[in-house]
């Protein structure tokens, strides 16, 4: 996918976020992040956007951490969270394609990078905040292009569980294939063991298990936001995936 389409869908989620969580009001649980009421969605959210839009903005070679979480709330929380949103929306827009930045997972460019990784963010959290007014996840899903999902489905897989952090670990050496059945080219393996699991694109050989459906059910399952669609061979990956898998923000 290229830069502009991420910048759009980030635009278009965020907004629509920032929508639902108005309807839904700062005092809804949020079901799919059973420790959250809405103001928690809209200050982690808004947070991650400012801490984004820092390294783009200024450049920042070297991590750091931040303004942290804001002490607002109701009306305040709401406007601050879009204002957050629109600036980094406008910010990776007028980016220079060779901008030079801190990243922290592997990417054709800092900026492709950043991109990618808010549109994400964003589009998982939006699906957060319209559970808490009601609409069902599934809903939103249809509105999520397959190749937008499948995107999703590749960062996670093959970025964020390459890392050393990845819980998602077995004893003995297995396979989880994962499925998209609506998009070109989207077949995963993941070759789970004690160590980090390794991912490539494709399916060939044996898998142990196999999870598979249309690119954006299977995104938001995989970030744990559905159940899987469909499980086929030894589901105690896929239990696995789901009590392992959990990106944190620290």
């Amino acid at each position: 996918m290229e830069i502009a389409e991420f910048i759009r869908i980030l635009d278009q989620e965020g907004q629509s976020l920032a929508a639902a969580a108005s309807g839904a009001g700062p005092d809804a649980k949020v079901p799919t992040c059973p420790a959250w009421q809405v103001r928690d969605l809209l200050r982690h959210t808004g947070t991650v956007h400012r801490w984004a839009t820092s390294y783009v903005a200024e450049g920042h070679t070297a991590p750091h951490q931040g303004d942290g979480l804001p002490d607002l709330d109701g009306g305040e929380l709401l406007d601050w969270f879009r204002t957050g949103h629109r600036r980094l929306v406008d910010t990776l827009a007028s980016a220079p394609a060779d901008l030079d930045c801190w990243h922290f997972l592997p990417a054709a460019s800092p900026l492709t990078f950043w991109a990618r990784r808010q549109a994400h963010e964003t589009a998982v959290h939006r699906v957060d905040a319209e559970a808490a007014r009601g609409t069902a996840p599934e809903a939103i899903a249809a509105e999520l292009p397959p190749a937008f999902a499948a995107d999703g489905i590749d960062e996670l897989l093959r970025a964020f569980h390459a890392r050393p952090t990845s819980r998602v670990r077995t004893e003995e050496p297995r396979v989880l294939r994962v499925r998209a059945t609506d998009a070109d080219d989207a077949v995963w393996t993941v070759r789970l063991s004690a160590e980090p699991p390794v991912t490539e694109r494709g399916g060939e050989g044996d898998a142990d298990c196999e999870v598979a459906g249309p690119a954006a059910l299977l995104y938001l399952s995989l970030w744990n936001r559905l159940p899987y669609p469909t499980v086929s061979g030894d589901a105690s990956l896929a239990r696995l995936w789901r009590e392992r898998s959990a990106v944190t923000w620290n």
